[in-house]
């Protein structure tokens, strides 16, 4: 009868034991209930946090939005639906100021988004009127799309134009501007862009040429849209599938000892501190590869885990994003208390895609 006793308490004590330790345990980054918590603190800062900046630089802004859209899309969360339907709402569902300019149409992506759940003609036609006025009056890609920031920009509004327009012309127009930027911009033996002309020929100052981590960010974060939305049966599809691949073959090998990769890219010693926007896009894309067949996992997973541990280590607890290059057009110097609105956003797409990931 002491023997029964006895088991009967070490059982008791070892049940409790296991109960108590479970409040203490550090959850898993790749969990979903992780991932979408980040997400909401991260998001929630920024949105009381906004940068006056950006109230004429709204491409900024944009993103921010553009990310949530997908966020909403994802965890089906209407925290950001509502907050980006507030954001469209502010600006009328019409483009930038500027006609002809790229970063005037980044809006696009967030109103498109969400006329695909309201249905709502408002939200749709502001945005297409400018694009339609483009394609009638249209000028070569290296011209319009000089600098490599406007593949992420305005392709995506292309490609979802025509998708829910069921118009090929916007996917006609968006291939044109694409490889006409693309052959000029696009280094083939790097397979990386500059970030204009003006880096053709310039060396960082250990003689290494000059790739922006942000702007090769943005060409990554724009091109999984373009494969996202543009029939498989495109002309082009191929020569966009080629390229993603290509660059992303580039881009995994450039990733830092820390996860995160440095403002210039060849020479992570000339800023050798991390930057989280290029990094943010670089994840979301890498990730978005491996869950759509277009990346092998065993070869990019460990890469995608590492950045999102790095990622997730350069969030306050307040929820701040930190160590965000500022609005610039070349790498240049990053502090720990550095934070943007398209830090935000990128880090909203990447997260989508670290949950599809199911790592646990």
């Amino acid at each position: 009868m002491k023997t029964k006793f006895i088991k009967i308490c070490v059982l008791f004590i070892l049940c409790n034991l296991s109960s108590w330790s479970k409040p203490n345990e550090t959850p898993s980054i790749y969990s979903k209930n992780y991932i979408e918590s980040m997400m909401q603190k991260v998001f929630t800062w920024q949105v009381k946090n906004p940068l006056e900046v950006n109230l004429g630089e709204d491409w900024a802004r944009a993103v921010l939005y553009s990310g949530a859209m997908r966020a909403f899309e994802h965890t089906q969360n209407k925290k950001y639906l509502k907050a980006a339907m507030k954001y469209a709402d502010s600006v009328n569902y019409v483009a930038g100021k500027r006609f002809r300019h790229a970063d005037d149409m980044t809006r696009g992506q967030a109103f498109i988004k969400i006329y695909q759940v309201k249905k709502k003609p408002k939200m749709l036609n502001g945005i297409k009127g400018r694009i339609d006025s483009l394609i009638q009056d249209p000028k070569p890609g290296r011209e319009d799309w000089w600098w490599c920031d406007a593949l992420f920009m305005e392709p995506p509004v292309l490609v979802l134009l025509s998708k829910e327009t069921k118009d090929p012309k916007y996917n006609n127009y968006l291939n044109k501007m694409w490889w006409d930027a693309t052959d000029f911009l696009f280094d083939k033996e790097e397979n990386l862009y500059y970030r204009d002309k003006n880096f053709f020929n310039k060396r960082s100052v250990n003689g290494k040429k000059v790739f922006w981590s942000r702007g090769n960010g943005w060409v990554m974060g724009g091109l999984v849209q373009v494969l996202e939305h543009l029939p498989k049966t495109d002309t082009y599809y191929s020569q966009y599938e080629k390229q993603f691949t290509s660059m992303a073959k580039k881009i995994a090998t450039l990733q830092q000892p820390d996860g995160l990769w440095r403002a210039s890219l060849l020479d992570p010693q000339e800023i050798p501190v991390k930057e989280t926007s290029g990094s943010a896009f670089y994840t979301f894309a890498l990730a978005w590869g491996i869950n759509n067949g277009y990346l092998p996992r065993e070869t990019y997973l460990p890469v995608v885990k590492k950045a999102w541990k790095a990622l997730t280590d350069a969030v306050e607890p307040s929820g701040k994003l930190t160590w965000v290059q500022q609005i610039g057009a070349k790498p240049e110097k990053v502090q720990q208390s550095d934070n943007q609105e398209y830090g935000t956003g990128a880090f909203l797409m990447a997260s989508t895609e670290i949950i599809k990931l199911k790592i646990n």
